[in-house]
């Protein structure tokens, strides 16, 4: 299955923006770039930028209501065409790129038949897309219909497109694209169009990626989508608490050195060294037991990591010392020197301060 990932705003944008964006959603795991006409908005560098993607080794699609810019983006060499209907299959006929085939007027199904009946007659390439409405404006009638595509043409393409989930629902993506990919992954459908607008949807196309993947894995191996990625675990963990209140006790009561550790259970977060075990929700009730009144580097060190460990207890998360909270593939990745970096420095300034 091929991600189409969408520039939205590619009009407004320069050759070298778009590359740049398309270099982006490349690295996120996209498989085509479709670059978004706006209406009314002219876009006179459209054949430069399409020329420019192809030249970088993409595979480009333009979307536009316009007919003439698609046929402009065909004789530029985009390899896609979003959409084309009944009305206007004629363009199909004047360029090579590929016309994803939608309905004529929305949730016509009929129309689009008629489309892909036409093409199939020809013997040309397309992808028909039934189009997917959003929530509460005709969502699951549109899943009927993508139904219904798949089950009266089982062989034939289809793109789903699901930015009208993923962008027009104030939810997490994560679990939006998982549901979405599982529903793709049973319907056999072989592209989506993503798109990565919203504040809220920045890692749509990455989310994708993985959700693909995992809902493929599971059809083929016939097996529930667990345990495949942690990828779309976003916010909580299956496994949060690897230890109970007891194991962690038994840990403490062997530590013969002042420096401090901190874990979590189900309890909360427990801090200890050799002067004792502390256990609390909250991190400011644990301060007084700290006495590193006099030490602000070590001070500001335990802020952060019981910040941490209290983020953590409260979603149910995975925590470890010294190591950036997992946020699936949201996770903003550090070297293993800058994790700790501010810990070593700590220690060097209180063995200065000894000697």
């Amino acid at each position: 299955m091929r991600i189409f990932a969408e520039i939205v705003e590619a009009p407004d944008l320069t050759v070298d923006a778009i590359v740049r964006r398309a270099e982006k959603y490349r690295q996120q795991g996209a498989d085509v770039i479709d670059l978004g006409c706006l209406p009314n908005t002219p876009f006179p560098h459209l054949p430069e930028a399409i020329q420019a993607l192809k030249q970088s080794g993409f595979m480009v699609s333009v979307d536009s209501l316009n007919q003439e810019d698609l046929l402009l983006a065909g004789r530029s060499g985009a390899d896609y065409l979003l959409s084309l209907n009944e009305k206007t299959l004629w363009i199909a006929d004047e360029v090579a790129a590929t016309p994803i085939l939608i309905p004529s007027s929305p949730g016509n199904l009929r129309s689009l038949y008629r489309a892909i009946d036409i093409m199939q007659k020809k013997g040309k390439p397309f992808i028909a897309d039934a189009i997917l409405d959003p929530i509460p404006f005709g969502f699951a009638d549109s899943l009927i219909r993508y139904h219904r595509l798949r089950k009266r043409y089982p062989a034939i393409p289809v793109m789903m497109g699901v930015g009208n989930l993923t962008e027009l629902t104030d939810a997490d993506t994560t679990g939006i694209n998982a549901i979405l990919f599982g529903i793709i992954a049973e319907l056999g459908i072989n592209a989506v169009l993503a798109t990565s607008v919203s504040p809220h949807a920045v890692n749509a196309v990455a989310e994708a990626d993985i959700a693909r993947r995992v809902m493929y894995a599971a059809r083929e191996d016939r097996r529930l989508p667990r345990d495949y990625s942690n990828g779309l675990l976003g916010l909580h963990d299956r496994r949060p608490f690897t230890y109970s209140d007891e194991e962690i006790a038994e840990i403490a009561a062997a530590i013969k050195d002042p420096s401090f550790r901190i874990q979590i259970s189900e309890t909360g977060m427990h801090i200890y060294n050799r002067d004792g075990l502390f256990t609390d929700t909250d991190p400011f009730r644990l301060y007084p037991h700290l006495k590193v009144d006099d030490d602000a580097s070590h001070a500001f060190y335990l802020g952060v990591e019981l910040a941490r460990a209290q983020i953590a207890w409260q979603l149910k998360k995975r925590y470890q010392q010294d190591e950036e909270l997992e946020w699936g593939c949201n996770t903003v990745e550090k070297s293993p020197e800058a994790r700790v970096a501010h810990r070593d420095a700590s220690l060097k300034e209180k063995r200065a301060k000894k000697e």
